[in-house]
């Protein structure tokens, strides 16, 4: 397990829920507003933090933390992720899994096995302009569409998001989200920041009040809507 991070403590990660964050390294998208480079395009293996180190510090939070985030990178093609999961939860604890929905079979096993309490799923953008946006010319969005229905289904907890940035992001791609998603039940836009460690630096954000105008937009689709971080 390629462990690279992890937050002690969080308060944002789990809605509702004192976590801490597991940052795992590997993803098969290349965004470019990504920001945690580091646990995509220049991985290290030698900064490896040891799964035991993990386990030892939720030993000593039992009563204090309900549940672990783990994200990254993109979790689902760590191999060793079930043993992983099975041995949290077997400790007391909810898990929250983020994901880029690349790997609907893999996501339905964890589901259908409960695994999971939680998912988490990033929305890149518009159909027409995923692949552009993932980083991954002619990418087909099958799969990411297929993990939206599997989720929209209701079989645990979950949000989709999109990290809204000035350079890929349009008002008629926020209609087409917003088609796409129809009737979800949560759906947050997030505004770009730069965090230092970008694929490609040079990109930026949208104001508040154009925020908000991408959410006028949506919430004719998912009234539910909110804007996260802004």
């Amino acid at each position: 397990m390629d462990i690279q991070g992890f937050q002690k403590l969080t308060l944002l990660d789990y809605p509702e829920r004192v976590a801490c964050t597991v940052f795992l390294a590997g993803c098969n998208f290349r965004c470019p507003f990504c920001h945690n480079a580091s646990l995509v395009t220049h991985v290290d293996t030698s900064r490896n933090i040891p799964e035991e180190r993990i386990f030892s510090f939720l030993e000593k939070r039992a009563g204090i933390l309900d549940g672990v985030c783990i994200t990254g990178g993109e979790p689902l093609l760590a191999l060793d992720l079930e043993e992983f999961i099975k041995r949290i939860r077997s400790m007391g604890y909810l898990v929250k899994l983020d994901t880029n929905g690349s790997n609907v079979n893999r996501l339905e096993y964890f589901l259908r096995k409960g695994l999971v309490d939680y998912v988490a799923m990033d929305v890149k953008n518009s159909p027409a302009k995923y692949g552009m946006t993932a980083g991954i010319e002619d990418y087909s969005t099958q799969n990411v569409r297929e993990s939206v229905k599997l989720l929209m289904k209701g079989r645990v907890q979950y949000e989709f998001r999109t990290t809204v940035v000035r350079e890929f992001h349009k008002r008629e791609d926020f209609e087409a989200i917003g088609e796409w998603l129809r009737g979800a039940e949560k759906y947050y836009l997030q505004s770009f920041a730069d965090s230092g460690d970008l694929i490609r630096p040079g990109l930026h954000g949208y104001t508040r009040e154009i925020m908000e105008q991408a959410l006028a937009i949506v919430r004719k689709y998912v009234p539910n809507a909110q804007l996260r971080g802004t």
